[in-house]
């Protein structure tokens, strides 16, 4: 695990200076404490920031092959490299070092370009070819690992986080108006787009191959995770074959010549990772978790529950409202506004973690493989009512029922109908659409400035949840996993552990997020993933023996802060500082009257808020921080209770 970045330049005869290299890795040297480590050559230079995992003394980067013809630089691991090597090997490669690294530069030689077809784990890498003066860029299935791409006419800007692009001097820092509105509507910025127009994401399971003479050729897919494909097996077939894999996925990333230990929130799918782990090893697994005093938002009591139970070595902390209040690490790690609150809590059991071990095995990708989440079956009842009501009546009836209903969340819950009429009043994607924004269309448009409003023409960010919804529409349930498995788990979920763990110098390795286990996960019929209301219904049967017997059951709680509470209390002044003050860098794109409106009525109580008010907070640090031509590189240490057991 590490960080990569790099430039290319389209003369041949221009030169990569080793000073701009050295800005680069140092914008990112938190992802790689541990070392860093430079390629020249004419137009193109590489850059390796590293965090030692596997093969402490052998395993620097960049790394070449024997006659030096092409250079890696690689984050990430890569869990069958073992195996990989075996094959290489039998077909005469030799090897110099026992690194997951050198297996990408032999791979490359062997089969070209196609090399991703044969890798599972997680990695964004770089290789350069000087034959073919070609550089291939290319990120994991799932988008586990980052990798930001600037491109003009004279270069090609490349790097694991923005702030390693901004480094490279003459970078174009103009927002794209489109990101805002995809963060206004998600709280995050998904797909390829960034905040700035001119820097791009990779996006998951593709792959960029430019060279000099072909510099603004496109990225190309090289996987998609298909939702079509029902395979149909008997209950305990489909046991068995889970169990199977995720006990081998779970075997895979343990693999390390580091001690690796575990988040554990006390939810379903960290658990059965634990319990996983405890019976692979011999040793005792080290747990991690976070709380909060507020007590119905801590699962610590549920953590500790199954730390007893496993034998493990548990390590918790309490997170309080200070952790909120300062935001540079937030500014500082994300480089783009993301409003993931859950990300505050996330930064916290990292920091904490990292004081002990160097990797950590999470539980995330479970809901989206098992369909754990509750919108999953809030959306599943809508349906049922949708098949029941004619398609005329929807558009006659429905449709002018949701505009005039009104928004009032101060009603009793079952007169709150104005999110279940516009559902019902659409396609099965577009009401997946409309229940995972944060704020809609209607209440966005009332946000925005007039300029700001007319820059963005017709554009919807909807578009893209409903395009990853029909493209694996088998039933409802495949497409609401679509859906989240091709935008907020890379981009939200994903993007969040990332940051906030390497932020700290910490790998996290999700087994759940297996190329491999998703596959076969999203071939199983919907019926194992949701039974009778009941979520990860296969999960739970799997592991109801294993844990302990109230936990497998309980209610689904989330990594979730109490950010309504917060921002009526101890963030207030954050509030009115920041997002509420006439002729701050906000008012450019956000009405302020219009949003102090809206944080009254939050205040108050009369409104449901907090979501979108903690939105607009960070948006306003992130300008403040990050759009001005030096940026901060500040880091604050925020303080927490800490309580060892």
């Amino acid at each position: 695990m590490c960080g990569i970045a790099g430039v290319l330049y389209a003369d041949f005869g221009r030169s990569v200076s080793a000073s701009t290299l050295t800005d680069m890795g140092n914008a990112i040297a938190h992802r790689g404490p541990d070392g860093e480590g430079t390629f020249r050559s004419g137009p193109v230079g590489l850059v390796h920031r590293r965090l030692a995992i596997i093969d402490l003394e052998g395993g620097r980067q960049p790394l070449s092959n024997e006659d030096e013809s092409i250079h890696v630089v690689f984050n990430g691991e890569i869990y069958n490299y073992r195996e990989l090597r075996t094959s290489l090997e039998s077909r005469g490669h030799v090897f110099r070092t026992h690194s997951d690294t050198e297996v990408l530069v032999h791979l490359y030689e062997e089969h070209g370009p196609d090399l991703c077809s044969h890798l599972r784990g997680m990695f964004a890498f770089a290789i350069w070819d000087a034959r073919r003066r070609e550089l291939q860029i290319a990120r994991d299935h799932l988008g586990q690992k980052p990798l930001y791409i600037y491109r003009d006419h004279e270069k090609l800007v490349f790097g694991s986080e923005l702030k390693a692009v901004l480094a490279h001097p003459g970078i174009d820092r103009a927002i794209d108006p489109a990101a805002i509105e995809d963060y206004l509507t998600f709280g995050f910025i998904p797909g390829a787009r960034s905040i700035f127009g001119r820097v791009i994401r990779l996006p998951a399971a593709h792959h960029l191959r430019v060279s000099l003479s072909d510099f603004q050729s496109s990225p190309q897919r090289y996987w998609q995770l298909s939702f079509r494909n029902e395979s149909r097996k008997t209950e305990d077939q489909w046991k068995e074959e889970i169990h199977e894999a995720l006990q081998e996925s779970v075997a895979a990333h343990l693999v390390a010549d580091v001690p690796v230990g575990a988040f554990l929130s006390g939810g379903l799918d960290s658990s059965a990772i634990v319990a996983m782990m405890a019976g692979l090893r011999p040793d005792r697994v080290q747990t991690f978790s976070i709380g909060f005093n507020e007590e119905e938002f801590s699962e610590l009591p549920f953590a500790r529950q199954v730390a007893n139970h496993f034998g493990c070595q548990h390590t918790e902390e309490i997170v309080t409202p200070e952790a909120a209040r300062d935001l540079d690490d937030l500014t500082f790690l994300y480089d783009e506004p993301f409003a993931d609150a859950s990300a505050i809590p996330t930064m916290a059991v990292s920091r904490l973690a990292a004081q002990h071990v160097k990797v950590v095995l999470s539980g995330d990708g479970g809901d989206e493989l098992f369909g754990g989440y509750s919108r999953y079956s809030h959306d599943l009842r809508e349906a049922r009512i949708r098949h029941r009501i004619p398609a005329f009546l929807q558009q006659s009836l429905l449709k002018p029922m949701a505009a005039i209903w009104p928004k009032a969340d101060w009603l009793p819950r079952a007169l709150r109908l104005k999110t279940l009429l516009e559902n019902l009043s659409r396609n099965p994607a577009e009401a997946y659409a409309n229940t995972v924004s944060a704020c809609r269309q209607s209440l966005r448009r009332k946000l925005m400035t007039a300029d700001f409003s007319a820059a963005l023409q017709d554009y919807q960010p909807e578009r893209s949840v409903v395009a990853a919804y029909q493209q694996g529409q088998r039933d409802e349930l495949s497409g609401m996993l679509s859906a989240d498995t091709n935008i907020l788990l890379p981009d939200d979920f994903l993007t969040k552990v990332d940051r906030a763990s390497m932020g700290f110098g910490l790998e996290v390795r999700p087994p759940f997020i297996d190329c491999k286990l998703m596959e076969l996960a999203a071939s199983m019929p919907s019926e194992f993933k949701i039974r009778q209301g009941s979520r990860k219904w296969i999960l739970k049967q799997l592991f109801e023996s294993r844990l302990p017997k109230d936990l497998v059951n309980r209610r689904k709680q989330g990594f979730e802060i109490p950010i309504d509470q917060w921002l009526r209390g101890p963030l207030s002044d954050q509030v009115q500082t920041h997002v509420l003050q006439p002729g701050s860098p906000l008012s450019q794109w956000i009405d302020i009257k219009v949003a102090g409106r809206l944080y009254e009525s939050h205040c108050r109580g009369t409104g449901r808020h907090g979501q979108l008010i903690w939105s607009l907070l960070v948006l306003a640090r992130w300008l403040d921080a990050w759009a001005k031509p030096e940026r901060t590189n500040q880091r604050s240490g925020v303080s927490h209770r800490v309580v060892k057991c």
